[in-house]
């Protein structure tokens, strides 16, 4: 299952005329929640849901509410109260305490598939756009609106959703955007799990190494595209696929340098370095490239502290890191409170250097 918006439209779209669909949205909450307003998700007449509104403890009970709306073809809205001891959100013992709003409309031909369509064909050309739905009155109508944006604000963080009144009427505006592309500069062991990871997150995924033992596809059976061209089309790749971010993990430094020379202009949000801090200088040395002149700072060593040590646990940090740069947090600890923005700093701590020396 991945929750990614185009994997569930990718799931509707050939299916959309041959069953019964239902679109639930979070549209509003109150106090803590396990999904914020903007979130979706689709369910149709086999019972079969894509996506998800809470931690799971609610789906149950919106399917049977999806239902009575297939049956009826009217929107409704449901509120389900964590802190209200009769409320079933309370008896199933969720415990978040906070309270969500959903709005729950019939896909049908007849309402445009409430543009969907047009939402699935610009996730797949990489496109971003504002979608709103109209909060329905008693009535329960439904209208939807998609708009293409030219330039993709891929960076939304907190401000994915929001409610706006228009006139009588009362709107949910979300941003949509696509899944993150990585781009992955080598084909060694260690980077099998990370396009692994990256792909169970739903991300985008390319490979580049020229190298023929290393970018084989048997050994990335779950990347999206192993790119077999010269380092010198990077950038332009880059730009036309919409990449993100880039990690350079070649293990050799003329490859990394190469790649670091070629894409130290691109409009990568993250781009980051495995290895200790003497192997970094290095690279920067071949390539000719100071840190000055970059347009994003390179993460080196990449990835955040958290002890790694095998391939599989540097993946993670290292996609943690990368997560958390694209959604512009810092990757502090939920206990120590909100995120204070941005971590743009290239140091690490020193136990981070030590483990990387073993790249």
């Amino acid at each position: 299952m991945n929750n990614q918006l185009v994997h569930q439209l990718r799931q509707w779209h050939p299916q959309r005329n041959a069953r019964q669909w239902v679109l639930g949205t979070v549209y509003r909450t109150e106090g803590p929640c396990y999904r914020k307003a903007g979130a979706m998700m689709l369910f149709n007449d086999l019972g079969q849901q894509f996506g998800m509104l809470s931690g799971g403890c609610l789906e149950s009970d919106i399917q049977q509410q999806a239902r009575r709306v297939m049956q009826s073809g009217r929107a409704v809205k449901l509120r389900y109260d964590g802190s209200d001891e009769d409320d079933l959100a309370f008896r199933l013992g969720i415990g978040c305490g906070g309270t969500v709003h959903i709005l729950l409309q019939p896909v049908t031909p007849e309402n445009g598939f409430l543009q969907l369509d047009r939402v699935l064909q610009a996730l797949d050309r990489r496109g971003s756009g504002v979608y709103r739905q109209r909060i329905p009155t008693a009535r329960g109508e439904v209208e939807c609106r998609f708009e293409d944006l030219n330039t993709a604000d891929r960076a939304v963080g907190d401000r994915h959703s929001e409610l706006c009144d228009e006139g009588d009427a009362s709107w949910l505006r979300t941003v949509i955007v696509p899944p993150p592309h990585l781009l992955v500069i080598g084909g060694g062991i260690d980077a099998r799990p990370l396009v692994t990871l990256a792909h169970e997150l739903g991300w985008q995924t390319s490979l580049w190494d020229p190298r023929p033992a290393n970018a084989r596809r048997e050994f990335f059976m779950t990347a999206d595209r192993i790119i077999d061209a010269a380092v010198e089309t990077l950038p332009a790749y880059c730009r036309e696929q919409a990449v993100d971010a880039a990690v350079l993990m070649s293990h050799n430094v003329g490859l990394d340098a190469a790649a670091l020379r070629v894409l130290q202009d691109s409009p990568l949000r993250y781009l980051a370095l495995l290895g200790p801090r003497n192997r970094r200088e290095r690279v920067f040395d071949e390539a000719g490239v100071a840190d000055e002149r970059l347009t994003t700072p390179v993460s080196g060593p990449a990835g955040l502290d958290i002890g790694a040590e095998l391939p599989e646990s540097i993946a993670l940090a290292i996609l943690a890191e990368c997560h958390a740069r694209l959604q512009r947090r810092d990757g502090r600890p939920l206990s120590l409170g909100p995120s204070t923005g941005p971590q743009h700093s290239t140091s690490r701590s020193p136990v981070t250097s030590e483990q990387q020396d073993r790249t």
